[in-house]
């Protein structure tokens, strides 16, 4: 009986892991309530690049970037007409990490962070579904709806503020070849961060 438990268990990760979001392929579409407590479709952004930011404020990776004004700056130059920024918070709410929305709403303006839309996952369900494993987690998805980058910010895998100024941006690259209609050269690269505290 346990092992009939245990091989069913194994066989739901890897079909979980199988589901997950992969670059050049459609990325799933998805709903959730921002911090507002307004509905935010992906669907509704086809049309514009999409960053997806997975974040928790409590990370000491997802620090370095705030801190050192990194990834506001980011959300700032990208904040146009044809590119939407969504930062997704997948913490579940009985870990020490998670924050209430009207306490991540002070965070936010604290760090002069300007994400188009901050949303909770706190069922992990979207976390899960593009296979985010680490904050900061990054994906962009084209006009298209095709996923054309996942994974790690840039090249410095360390919590040092100073990294960042000398860091290859993956990012910045991926972005900035898919909005002048080019291939995205590095697609996929290795997320480095603190491990999604799912439920």
């Amino acid at each position: 009986m346990k092992r009939t438990i245990i091989a069913a268990a194994l066989s739901l990760f890897a079909g979980s892991a199988l589901a997950a979001a992969s670059v050049g392929k459609p990325a799933p579409d998805f709903t959730l309530t921002d911090l507002n407590g307004k509905t935010v479709k992906l669907a509704d952004y086809k049309g514009k690049h999409v960053v997806l930011e997975w974040h928790n404020p409590n990370c000491p990776f997802v620090v370095k970037h705030y801190d050192s004004g990194n990834m506001p700056g980011l959300q700032g130059k990208y904040d146009a007409k044809d590119t939407v920024w969504l930062s997704i918070n997948s913490t579940n709410t009985a870990h020490q990490d998670y924050m209430a929305p009207a306490k991540l709403k002070t965070y936010l303006a604290e760090k002069k962070a300007s994400p188009d839309a901050y949303m909770t996952d706190a069922e992990g369900t979207v976390g899960l579904e593009y296979g985010a494993k680490t904050t900061p987690h990054m994906y962009v998805i084209n006009p298209a709806g095709t996923l054309v980058y996942a994974g790690a910010i840039d090249d410095k895998r360390s919590t040092k503020l100073e990294d960042v100024k000398t860091a290859k941006n993956y990012l910045v690259a991926a972005l900035d070849e898919s909005k002048a209609g080019k291939p995205v050269s590095t697609a996929t690269t290795q997320p480095y961060g603190c491990s999604v505290k799912y439920k």
